[in-house]
């Protein structure tokens, strides 16, 4: 009897569940969102150290650190950027309903840094005030319903482009950060295998055996296969570690030491695995001081900067997403567009306000997608992890890179087959879309990727004479592109150091 008066409670709850974010209907289960949610987290949870790493270890323009000391303090930084990524999240997920999580952007945050907190005069709180102005610019264009409308004018076959580009993007993105491609000492190439030419190290058998256990276990269809190789791979660094006791690569300065030990983080357990976080960054910005300290038309040009990279991350990594996950609708755009560019608008400006840099969507959430997340859950989970990250950060510094990396490639491979919707016979789209994908690698950067596309897509119809074939926003985007792409000149034109 006992059973049936409390077996209606967990399933009316899932149902609940279920109805809220449409896990049945958008072909997931609850498992799925779980482990999507999971796989994401330990793919991108990297990003609570390596934010510290960059905006944490360098001075301002009055010689101050990230918070007003004279030394760093990476522990509040961590602890700041693990509570933003989790609340942008998790509104992300109940807010937008997808799969898509929110942290630090990487480049935006170096950006933030060399570009802006080390001009003379500038104080990190500058810096930040800007980073909250971007965030309210963007959230302005899509209230009214501007962003939006630049989703809607970009052809289709240039979406996909922007898909299969991140899908290059973040598998070199995996096979950096895991060493097995590097930056040779010296000779003529740019990158070059493992070190010298070899594989060498034992981090590096562990990359290998991980992104090799994934693609069986994908072969095998095995449900969880990224999660389990992601767990698995750490568990194998570990027992590495405490085997060998190889160490990090690089020493507390950042220099490296040892080529052949372990990227960001050394994967032992840690002495203390629980810490009190502390949140003493929260509020730390100054809207208007750096007008006073730099002249208006270098803010405003340094905000330009930032909403445009920031504009155009976010759109080709929803789209990606979106691509992966089957969520696009008949035109290729995203399923509720308008609520995913709110959420993120208000990342960015949650970014300056928390002190850890503009927030957007992380295209490392399509680890999730390929785990079978389809719905907000996934974000959700994602972002109570992060939360939970701020008591547990020792923990979190347990996953080396060579151990998350492996999804990375393997996700890059599932993006990478979009391709296919591209007519390659059409010269008209094929040249912008080929230079959209091989650009976002080979800069390593996903804006310069869409941007190159956008304007020569847009000459390549001027010169055909089909320019009244363009939608207005599409001159309007490439004009602004190329203002982009040559900053430095418009600078010097407009007398601006």
């Amino acid at each position: 009897m006992p059973s049936t008066v409390t077996s209606p409670r967990p399933t009316a709850a899932r149902g609940a569940l279920d109805n809220f974010f449409r896990i049945t209907e958008r072909g997931s289960t609850i498992g799925r969102e779980v482990r999507g949610g999971f796989a994401t987290f330990f793919t991108m949870a990297y990003i609570v150290v390596l934010n510290p790493l960059i905006i944490g270890t360098q001075t301002d323009g009055t010689g101050h650190f990230l918070g007003g000391g004279t030394s760093p303090n990476l522990a509040m930084v961590a602890a700041a950027t693990a509570l933003v990524a989790g609340v942008m999240s998790l509104l992300m997920g109940v807010v937008a309903n997808y799969p898509l999580a929110i942290a630090a952007g990487l480049g935006l945050n170096a950006f933030v840094t060399f570009g802006i907190a080390k001009l003379p005069q500038m104080t990190w709180a500058d810096a930040m005030g800007l980073v909250v102005i971007e965030g309210i610019i963007i959230t302005v264009l899509v209230l009214t319903g501007f962003r939006q409308a630049v989703f809607r004018a970009v052809p289709a076959q240039l979406k996909v482009a922007i898909s299969v580009g991140i899908g290059l993007f973040i598998t070199i993105i995996g096979l950096v950060d895991s060493g097995f491609v590097r930056k040779p000492v010296s000779g003529p190439v740019p990158v070059e295998l493992g070190i010298g030419g070899f594989l060498a190290g034992w981090p590096l058998l562990v990359f290998i055996a991980g992104l090799v256990a994934i693609i069986v276990m994908m072969v095998k269809r095995v449900k969880g296969a990224i999660l389990y190789g992601i767990v698995g791979a750490t568990l194998l660094a570990m027992l590495v570690e405490w085997t060998f006791n190889i160490g990090g690569q690089t020493d507390k300065t950042g220099k490296v030491v040892n080529p052949t030990g372990w990227g960001l983080n050394v994967p032992k357990m840690p002495d203390n695995a629980f810490d009190i976080p502390d949140f003493g960054l929260l509020g730390h910005f100054s809207l208007l001081g750096s007008f006073s300290k730099i002249g208006i038309v270098s803010a405003a040009l340094l905000v330009f900067t930032l909403v445009l990279a920031d504009f155009f991350d976010t759109m080709g990594t929803m789209v990606a997403i979106g691509a992966e996950g089957g969520l696009l609708d008949k035109d290729g755009n995203p399923i509720g567009a308008q609520k995913i560019l709110v959420v993120d608008g208000l990342a960015a400006a949650a970014g300056g306000v928390g002190s850890v840099s503009s927030n957007t969507g992380f295209i490392e959430s399509a680890a999730g997608v390929g785990e079978g997340a389809r719905t907000g859950l996934a974000a959700v989970v994602t972002g109570l992890l992060f939360l939970a990250s701020t008591f547990v950060a020792p923990l979190v510094a347990v996953v080396p890179y060579e151990a998350a990396t492996p999804a990375l490639v393997v996700v890059g491979f599932l993006m990478m087959q979009q391709v296919k919707g591209i007519d390659w016979d059409d010269l008209e789209i094929a040249f912008p879309a080929f230079l959209t994908i091989v650009l976002m690698p080979f800069t390593y950067s996903i804006t310069v990727g869409i941007g190159a596309g956008f304007v020569l897509y847009v000459l390549i119809k001027v010169v055909r004479g089909k320019a009244r074939m363009l939608h207005p926003i599409m001159w309007l985007v490439a004009s602004l592109f190329v203002v982009y792409f040559a900053i430095d000149p418009v600078k010097e034109l407009l007398g601006v150091k």
